[in-house]
């Protein structure tokens, strides 16, 4: 049997590499959002703060902003720290794709990665160009400027997949990252955070895992993504004897409008080990990029069945906005 050597869950949005005082670029994004997600329903941005008032004036000054950096950076490090210790010999990462690199074409409810090398390739500046604003400042979080191969690990991939339909999960399969609609593209965002953050450019041979969790039709319920990660966990169990296995889970918590009542209900549902807890939350309030939650709980199903402790390091709602947008990074590990 393999030994679980650490699991990891944290937030990857671009604020986590945009210097504070340059958050106010995605301000300007959300004030032309038309569709602001709020537990289940749609606002734009003036709606929003009517919805919300007294507002969020307060959560997001200058000096706050500032704070709310300070300490994700800090739990970073320390996620860094523990990542670094547990030496892992293969890493399973659990993350979305927003389509970067899957579309309309063919985008699967589960995908497991089997490709022996993970290309993350820079944006050029055209294709910078027509990113929201503030989004182009934090490429350098997810992708090296000069780019990057990364390992696979096709055998481990190969376990997983069989197993997986042994336990009636049809996984899609990729074996090359697709291309990206005028140009090349690397492995999306959330994987390449992971890559860069957390393994500090050096990672082991890794198995990307996709999940849905955001594009419709096809997104997998809160329920079914727990069962996947109890799935997930039998196929890992199949892995060789002595294996050094992590696991990371990419993304969350709210955004693009925060939500603190909600994650600090799925952060209890985590901690009390409640699996009926986190499956009761009402499915529209994972709308947005809010859904990426989704990747902490197919963890959490892995965890369970192993008997790990829940272990928050932070939470930060990093506020931009009196709407009360922008990101709560959530920061933690298994123990």
């Amino acid at each position: 049997m393999p030994h679980i050597v650490g699991a990891f869950a944290s937030s990857h949005g671009p604020l986590l590499s945009t210097p504070p005082d340059q958050w106010y670029q995605r301000a300007q994004a959300d004030l032309m959002n038309k569709s602001h997600w709020y537990r289940g329903k749609k606002y734009d941005f003036e709606q929003l703060v009517e919805a919300r008032k007294p507002g969020f004036a307060a959560e997001s000054t200058d000096e706050m902003k500032a704070a709310h950096y300070a300490a994700c950076q800090t739990a970073l490090d320390h996620l860094a720290a523990r990542f670094r210790a547990c030496k892992p010999d293969v890493v399973l990462i659990l993350g979305n794709d927003q389509q970067e690199i899957f579309h309309a074409e063919l985008t699967g409810a589960f995908t497991i990665y089997n490709g022996a090398e993970i290309p993350s390739i820079p944006l050029t500046e055209e294709q910078k160009a027509k990113l929201p604003p503030g989004v182009a400042i934090a490429e350098e979080g997810h992708t090296p400027p000069e780019g990057a191969v990364y390992r696979g690990h096709p055998e481990v991939a190969a376990t997983l997949i069989d197993s997986l339909l042994d336990d009636e999960f049809d996984v899609a399969v990729s074996s090359r990252i697709p291309e990206r609609r005028g140009g090349a593209a690397g492995i999306p965002h959330a994987f390449g955070f992971m890559y860069r953050r957390l393994m500090e450019d050096a990672p082991p041979p890794s198995v990307p895992i996709f999940t849905n969790v955001g594009v419709e039709p096809n997104k997998p319920r809160l329920a079914r993504i727990l069962k996947f990660g109890h799935a997930l966990r039998r196929a890992i169990d199949k892995l060789p004897a002595n294996m050094r296995v992590a696991l990371v889970a990419s993304g969350g918590l709210t955004h693009f409008t925060i939500d603190e009542e909600l994650d600090q209900r799925v952060l209890a549902a985590l901690q009390a080990g409640d699996e009926a807890a986190m499956a009761a939350i009402p499915e529209s309030y994972f709308e947005g990029n809010t859904c990426e939650i989704k990747s902490w709980y197919a963890l959490a199903g892995i965890m369970h069945d192993y008997g790990k402790q829940f272990h928050l390091i932070d939470y930060v709602p990093c506020y931009r906005s009196i709407a009360g947008t922008g990101n709560a990074m959530g920061f933690a590990y298994w123990e």
